[in-house]
C-alpha cells in the first residue's frame, strides 16, 4: 500500500460545504483504505495500492465530479512528499521563523515551466515573495495573508498560474504529526 494525502481546492467555500464524514464515505467508495480528514478544508489522508498520483487525481476528480455536481481540482502527493515540503527552507531561516510572517505551500499537478517560475518570482513585492521547487511553491507574507494584494496584482494575472491549492506551513506540519510517514 501506498499512502497519501489529497489536496482538494476549494472545499468548504462558499457553497461547497461537505461534512467531512461524508467526505470520508466518498473516498471509501473508492476503495481507498484507512481514510482520514484533516481539518475541514479538503485535507484527505488515505493508503491505496496505486503507485501512481496521476492516476488517483484523475480518478478522485471523476468520482468527486459525479457525487458532488461540481468540478474538485485535486492534488495528490505521498506523505513522504509532503512531510518534505513541509521541512524545506525555501527563505531565509530568520523569515521562516519571523512572528507576523506567513508561509503558504501550494501545490500544482505538475511543474511549471522555466518561464511561469520566473514570472511568478518576478511578482515579489515588498511584503511578498515566493520560492518554486518542482510542484510546490512557497509563499512568505510578511503581513496578514488576506491584506496581500499580489494576487490580484496586474503581473500576477497576466502569468495566467495553472490551478492549484495551497495549505499554510503550520497546518501541513499538524498534518504530518498527526499522519506520520509510515
Amino acid at each position: 500500500m501506498y499512502h497519501y494525502v489529497a489536496f482538494l481546492r476549494g472545499m468548504n467555500l462558499g457553497k461547497r460545504r461537505l461534512q467531512m464524514t461524508e467526505l470520508r464515505a466518498l473516498f471509501e467508495a473508492m476503495k481507498f483504505a484507512n481514510v482520514a480528514t484533516f481539518i475541514a478544508s479538503g485535507n484527505v489522508i488515505f493508503d491505496s495500492p496505486n503507485r501512481d498520483g496521476r492516476e488517483l487525481e484523475d480518478l478522485i476528480e471523476r468520482h468527486l465530479q459525479q457525487a458532488l455536481g461540481y468540478d474538485v481540482d485535486t492534488f495528490v502527493r505521498t506523505r513522504a512528499e509532503v512531510a518534505a515540503v513541509t521541512i524545506f527552507q525555501p527563505f531565509p531561516k530568520a523569515e521562516m521563523e519571523k512572528s507576523g510572517n506567513t508561509i503558504h505551500i501550494g501545490f500544482w499537478k505538475k511543474a511549471p515551466g522555466p518561464a511561469l517560475v520566473r514570472g511568478l518570482l518576478a511578482c515579489r513585492t515588498e511584503v511578498d515573495e515566493f520560492r518554486v521547487e518542482g510542484r510546490e511553491y512557497y509563499w512568505l507574507c510578511r503581513i496578514k495573508t488576506h491584506e496581500s494584494k499580489v494576487w490580484s496584482s496586474p503581473p500576477m494575472r497576466a502569468l495566467k498560474l495553472p490551478t492549484s491549492t495551497a495549505r499554510n506551513r503550520t497546518s501541513l506540519r499538524k498534518l504530518v504529526r498527526q499522519y506520520p510517514i509510515l
